[in-house]
């Protein structure tokens, strides 16, 4: 089980690390420079925070807005803490490692697997990796600007998303009702508050006991 484990989270790595080229093009592109870009994505190390940030500062949007933007859209990691507490266990420096890869990738791996063991692993694993491919990535992109073109082009985009939703799918196919319920909130959502809301609206409908398997 523990090779399957080493494999899906390399891969979800990778797939979700290349499309960090588009955001360091994008980063470059808004006028920030290869340094601050850097910095963004190494500290924050959270792709739609980050992408809600740089967006936002691209169109000509105040600082304090970009900032909460990008709060709100991370906010969602904190849930996600809550089911890893029983997982990850280290203390002190460790602790605060893990809180800074506790992203969608990482979560998910861990969420698939049946034992302990291989969560841990599955969690670690897919945040080291997410974490080296997606800063590589960067890197070049802001390097690079716009010289690699859009990675929608590529696919990678499309990639990434395929390789979560895969991941979720065991957990979804016994709670359907509930997957379609907090999908439709989101999207009603989504023109109708600020960026991040959605997420969050869809998360508190995910508390809700409405059919399926607990």
């Amino acid at each position: 089980m523990s090779r399957q484990v080493i494999s899906t989270s390399l891969s979800v790595g990778l797939a979700t690390g290349l499309y960090g080229v588009s955001f360091g093009a994008i980063g470059s592109a808004a006028g920030l420079s290869v340094p601050a870009v850097m910095l963004l994505s190494l500290l924050m190390f959270s792709g739609a925070s980050q992408f809600a940030f740089v967006g936002i500062v691209a169109a000509g949007g105040a600082p304090i807005t970009a900032i909460s933007s990008a709060w709100l859209m991370g906010v969602r990691n904190s849930f996600y803490g809550l089911r890893l507490n029983t997982v990850i266990g280290p203390r002190g420096l460790w602790r605060m490692l893990a809180a800074h890869l506790t992203i969608d990738e990482s979560n998910a791996v861990s969420a698939a697997q049946e034992g302990l063991r291989d969560q841990k692993l599955g969690f670690w694993l897919t945040g080291g990796a997410v974490f080296v491919f997606w800063n590589t990535a960067t890197l070049l992109g802001a390097l690079a600007g716009n010289l690699f073109g859009s990675v929608e082009a590529w696919g990678l985009d499309g990639a990434a998303a395929a390789a979560f939703l895969g991941l979720l799918w065991p957990r979804l196919k016994n709670n359907l009702a509930l997957a379609g319920i907090g999908a439709l909130v989101a999207l009603v959502a989504i023109p109708l508050t600020p960026a991040g809301v959605p997420v969050l609206l869809a998360a508190v409908v995910a508390l809700l006991p409405i059919g399926g398997k607990k």
